[in-house]
């Protein structure tokens, strides 16, 4: 037998040294010649050793190559963690609050002070114009401080304090911030049961207004069902349970290709802040979601159950509702 000449050995040294060669000369270049980051100045000077490593040593090709891109994608999307170090007081805030300074409380007293004079005159304008609406300007003007000085007088002192007491502690809480301690008074509890109710309501509501119209249309998006409707194989007849399928699936590709809180902006632009937005959108993501799941399950039925009821002389409908749905 011949002599078989042994194959080539690169020796490891020179797998591992001229990769981490050809790495540290691009970092050396790129860090002096393009003035880039020194993340990104890594990514290059990884994808300059990947290369080389190509033919030598596959797994350390793979890891360069992953540090690279570690690098780079690190470099784009900033990512700073020492910068959560530095902002850490104002995540703090954030969170917690934070202290309220004599200033802030001067400043908070001054507003609920000018916000109640505010209704007193509000209440007096709209007093004044009921009492005489075709005054001139100036009339109007002085039966409206006219009667916000008679209001002042009339309402009891410790009612005025009151109001603005609970004008200030709103403000304050307001200047404060935070989501710690959250809030626990009877009053914020009722308000968080009834908006938890109203979010549970739109959620049956959602779903329910999805699932009556998915199931309709997704007969209309399979196959399978689509059969039962326009049977026959002429070519006009495949053709039109094509277009049908297609335009239907296409529908539903459209409704759940929003998000749910796109949606409700369009609604809030159309039909006002409220629970029926909210409703409607989230209905029209729940239809494509449902659409599409009803339309893949109706395309696995067996065309033996569909076949024997459709001999039988049943109706589409009675087809559908004896051979498509129990299955």
């Amino acid at each position: 037998m011949p002599d078989v000449a042994p194959a080539l050995q690169i020796p490891g040294w020179i797998k591992l040294g001229l990769p981490l060669i050809v790495l540290v000369g691009a970092l050396g270049a790129a860090h002096a010649l393009t003035g880039w980051s020194p993340a990104m100045a890594l990514a290059a000077a990884c994808g300059a050793g990947a290369v080389a490593a190509l033919p030598l040593d596959t797994r350390l090709f793979t890891g360069l190559l992953i540090v690279a891109v570690l690098a780079w994608s690190g470099e784009r999307s900033n990512l700073d963690p020492l910068k959560l170090v530095q902002q850490r007081e104002r995540a703090g805030e954030y969170l917690l609050g934070r202290t309220l300074t004599d200033e802030d409380r001067a400043d908070a007293r001054r507003q609920a002070e000018r916000l109640i004079e505010l209704r007193f005159e509000a209440d007096a304008s709209a007093a004044a114009r009921r009492a005489g609406p075709s005054s001139t300007p100036q009339e109007l003007r002085d039966a409206t401080a006219r009667l916000a000085a008679q209001a002042r007088a009339e309402a009891p002192a410790l009612e005025i304090e009151e109001r603005i007491a609970t004008e200030e502690r709103r403000m304050l809480l307001d200047k404060r911030g935070g989501y710690f301690p959250p809030e626990m008074r009877l009053s914020r509890l009722r308000q968080y049961a009834d908006s938890l109710l109203e979010t549970v309501a739109i959620a049956i509501w959602g779903t329910l207004i999805a699932v009556v119209l998915a199931i309709p249309f997704s007969l209309l998006a399979s196959q399978r069902t689509l059969l039962v409707f326009v049977s026959g194989n002429q070519r006009w007849r495949r053709c039109l349970r094509w277009m049908i399928a297609g335009v239907v699936r296409r529908l539903f590709d459209a409704s759940r290709g929003f998000n749910e809180f796109v949606l409700a902006l369009i609604f809030v632009a159309i039909l006002g802040l409220g629970p029926f937005a909210g409703t409607l959108a989230l209905a029209v993501h729940t239809f494509g979601v449902l659409g599409k799941v009803f339309a893949d399950a109706f395309e696995t039925i067996r065309k033996g159950e569909v076949e024997g009821v459709q001999a039988s002389g049943a109706s589409a409908l009675q087809t559908v509702s004896w051979a498509v749905i129990p299955q």
